[in-house]
């Protein structure tokens, strides 16, 4: 049982987390999992709009395909581009949820874990305002325990991994400024549901 401190995950059955503070912005980009698909893997990545630059709510509009590509000489590598998150985690800690977890974001791209292809299908993706060498900010690791807390009471979450775990030859994200060790007693897992980066010191 949930302790008392422990947030509660109510979603209404309908996917979408009712907890203090936590902002819902419904994007396009999402469709349907597979039918009796477990949701047992959540993924961490990073990003900032332009690379590096935050507070810009880029991240957001990308997600909500509102992104004025024209704005920054950088956004033309990424033209176009269709995807989203579950839920992002700014700077200050404050929590955005773009797709329902009953469905499936766009977030992990071409991916494998423990020999399964596609995780989107199983997965549930979370993205940290940042960069891969840049230190996340306390209110992040804190807001991130909490949303970790409160999906573990409504999904059968087994493991936690990155970006860069599930598609090595693309992704680096979250990247070595990320405290696995940390998340792992914020987020109240196991080491061996965590990459073997993790320790516990």
């Amino acid at each position: 049982m949930p302790s008392k401190t422990t947030p509660e995950c109510n979603t209404q059955n309908n996917g979408w987390l009712k907890l203090p503070g936590i902002r819902h912005r419904p994007s396009a980009n999402f469709d349907a999992r597979p039918d009796g698909t477990d949701v047992s893997l959540l993924v961490i990545h990073n990003i900032s709009l332009p690379p590096g630059e935050f507070g810009t709510d880029c991240p957001a509009k990308l997600f909500l395909n509102e992104l004025d590509f024209d704005a920054h000489p950088w956004f033309d590598q990424i033209r176009g581009l269709r995807v989203s998150s579950h839920f992002l985690i700014e700077r200050d800690g404050t929590v955005t949820q773009f797709v329902s977890c009953n469905h499936r974001a766009w977030h992990a791209g071409v991916s494998t874990f423990n020999q399964r292809s596609v995780c989107n299908d199983f997965s549930i993706g979370i993205e940290l305002e940042g960069t891969d060498n840049m230190p996340y900010t306390e209110p992040q690791y804190e807001a991130l325990g909490k949303l970790t807390h409160a999906l573990k009471t409504k999904y059968p979450l087994q493991h936690a991994r990155g970006h860069c775990h599930i598609a090595p030859e693309r992704k680096t994200d979250p990247g070595p400024a990320f405290d696995w060790a940390r998340y792992a007693k914020l987020g109240n897992w196991r080491i061996d549901q965590l990459p073997s980066e993790t320790n516990d010191e």
